[in-house]
């Protein structure tokens, strides 16, 4: 089969297309036959940073059709539809374990439903597992019009969420979120997250912030949480270090929780998405939850790909077509 490579170099992985294996399924595992894949920013700075070591072939995410099923992969079989978390899926075929998967809605083509999976199940984590939302409360979400962003906006909504304030910078990506749930929508170029988040709650704070900016925001994170209110750090597009106020932390009783993927192992990974799949499958049917793209690749042009994911210019997710 074909496969996309990163080759690691001094400059970081260079993209090369090249003939790798097809993978063959374990017992619990289903063979998909990739349509459609979608990048992320993790994958973009694990690029950069790859530098030496073997080849891989890149891809974490995936929308396609089963093509072979292991002896106990469930209740897949042969022509369904699914789309999850897979690595090494910019490939012909791919390989993942029953539990990474669920099944494309019939609404969505192979575009729209490879652009969920990665957001859907890491927005969850955070807001459900980690955030603990409960029905009614204040939610802010960082970086609104990431695909992270825009994921947690959809489902604090259809998980029952009070008001929900959305931050990003300029016009049209406020225009956006507007559209997909956002109560309040802060322009970070010429307002202030403070004064906004003080009106919006009468000054009480806001109970859960899903945060993907990082150093930057964390005084300000700190200072509109509200008692014993939660602050979920996704990502660190703005960088890692900052200083903090503990007195802050003490009085308000806040939690401030870290999350990732790459230090779970491989129950932990299957637990999060069968989790997003139970609490997300209904919302996904029915439309409450809709993808967001905003551009389409086809796979000769993944490097183009992710020089405009650096650029950041998308609102939403950036698709790739085999």
């Amino acid at each position: 089969m074909k496969a996309v490579m990163l080759i690691p170099g001094p400059e970081g992985g260079r993209i090369e297309v090249q003939d790798a294996p097809q993978p063959t399924p374990g017992p619990r595992d289903v063979l998909i036959k990739v349509k459609a894949t979608a990048i992320n920013r993790g994958e973009v700075v694990g690029r950069r940073g790859l530098k030496t070591g073997d080849p891989v072939i890149s891809g974490i995410e995936l929308a396609g059709e089963v093509e072979k099923t292991g002896v106990d992969a469930g209740s897949f079989k042969v022509g369904d539809r699914v789309m999850g978390q897979v690595r090494g899926c910019n490939a012909d075929f791919a390989v993942a374990d029953r539990d990474l998967l669920m099944p494309v809605p019939d609404h969505l083509d192979w575009v729209q439903a490879a652009s969920l999976p990665n957001v859907l199940v890491t927005a969850h984590d955070a807001i459900v597992t980690n955030g603990v939302l409960t029905a009614g409360e204040t939610v802010l979400v960082n970086a609104g019009s990431s695909g992270i962003g825009i994921a947690a906006i959809q489902i604090a909504r259809a998980l029952g969420a009070g008001t929900i304030i959305a931050t990003s910078r300029g016009p049209e990506k406020l225009a956006a979120l507007e559209a997909l749930g956002a109560d309040v929508r802060v322009d970070l170029s010429s307002e202030s997250i403070i004064d906004a988040v003080a009106a919006a709650t009468d000054g009480k704070g806001v109970d859960l912030i899903i945060d993907s900016v990082g150093a930057p925001a964390l005084a300000d994170n700190i200072e509109v949480l509200g008692l014993k209110g939660r602050l979920i750090g996704v990502g660190r597009l703005g960088g890692s270090m900052a200083e903090i106020d503990l007195n802050a932390v003490a009085l308000k009783r806040l939690r401030i929780i870290g999350v990732t993927f790459r230090t779970r192992n491989d129950e932990e990974k299957r637990a999060c998405a069968r989790a997003c799949a139970a609490d997300l499958q209904a919302a996904l049917s029915d439309g409450a939850i809709q993808p967001v793209v905003d551009r389409v690749f086809p796979i000769e042009e993944l490097d183009a790909a992710h020089r405009y994911m650096e650029s950041n210019a998308h609102t939403g997710k950036i698709v790739i077509t085999l």
